[in-house]
């Protein structure tokens, strides 16, 4: 199966939101090429497939976090809160949008999913290396510093008194 649409592109319509990573009805329908009232039908038919740990609507405040984040509104004038759909949610999509092209989207989609996770942790072991590394060298510097310190002050000269 040759790529639909690049990783990068995927990756890019990956958003966090409520501490998780979700993507947006209308970015899921136009990689699915479907509009995306079509989408949203399909999911309130199959609402049972789409717990609120799968799917939520967006607020209006996170909406409009959302539009600020690309200056200029792209959205036109829709007229509900865009849904929101985390990993799970999108890999229901596949079964109640049933067409090849969004089983073959679907699988592109979650191996960006997997390459997102993949590089928070490894970024999360980086940083966890690099504060290790850290902390044993503002202690190994820490010695160095006080024997600095020690070698800096000067020594107490011992006066003798003239005179008896």
């Amino acid at each position: 199966m040759s790529k639909l649409i690049p990783v990068e592109r995927i990756q890019d319509k990956i958003y966090f939101i409520r501490g998780h990573k979700v993507m947006i009805d209308k970015d899921l329908a136009e990689l699915y090429k479907v509009e995306t009232g079509a989408l949203n039908r399909q999911v309130k038919r199959n609402s049972d497939r789409f717990p609120p740990e799968f799917m939520f609507q967006l607020t209006k405040h996170e909406f409009n976090n959302l539009k600020c984040h690309f200056g200029i509104s792209s959205w036109g004038g829709t007229r509900k809160l865009p849904c929101a759909f985390t990993e799970h949610g999108v890999l229901m999509l596949s079964s109640v949008l049933n067409s090849k092209r969004a089983i073959q989207v679907n699988i592109q989609i979650m191996k960006a999913f997997i390459e997102l996770r993949e590089l928070l942790i490894t970024q999360e072991t980086f940083k966890k290396r690099i504060d290790n590394m850290e902390q044993k060298y503002d202690k190994q510097f820490r010695v160095v510093f006080q024997a600095i310190k020690q070698l800096l002050k000067s020594p107490k000269k011992k006066t003798r008194k003239i005179g008896f």
